[in-house]
């Protein structure tokens, strides 16, 4: 069964950092494309990065560029999300996901959700 959990959310306040977690389990990981989106109440579900199944390309949403850092660890199984100078607008809950063919900006392209974890970022 393939699972994807995310931890390390939590509150900050504006400025702080915070640093999200995403372990796989039962698919071959290292294979997959792996995206961090986000989605805040009564919004939409919206890209806020992306990287490609060897680490060489990352990609990141306008909002969150210069600010946040997209890595993984393939012997681990797990990617990563560093956030800088985190604002209020930053707040929502944090999804990992995993698409099996490239890289996307789109959720419903990808294969595979984590259960998502909550960033809330005070003024």
């Amino acid at each position: 069964q393939v699972q994807l959990v995310e931890s390390g959310g939590g509150l900050v306040q504006a400025g702080g950092s915070l640093r999200l977690s995403c372990a796989a389990s039962g698919l071959p990981f290292s294979t997959y494309a792996m995206g961090w989106f986000r989605q805040a109440p009564g919004k939409e579900r919206d890209f806020v990065a992306g990287i490609s199944w060897d680490g060489r390309n990352t990609y990141y949403a306008n909002s969150v560029k210069g600010r946040f850092t997209i890595s993984r660890d393939n012997a681990k199984n797990t990617v990563y999300l560093q956030m800088n100078m985190l604002k209020p607008e930053d707040t929502a809950v944090y999804y990992c996901a995993a698409n099996r063919i490239v890289f996307s900006r789109i959720p419903g392209n990808y294969d595979f959700w984590g259960q998502g974890t909550q960033i809330t970022v005070s003024a």
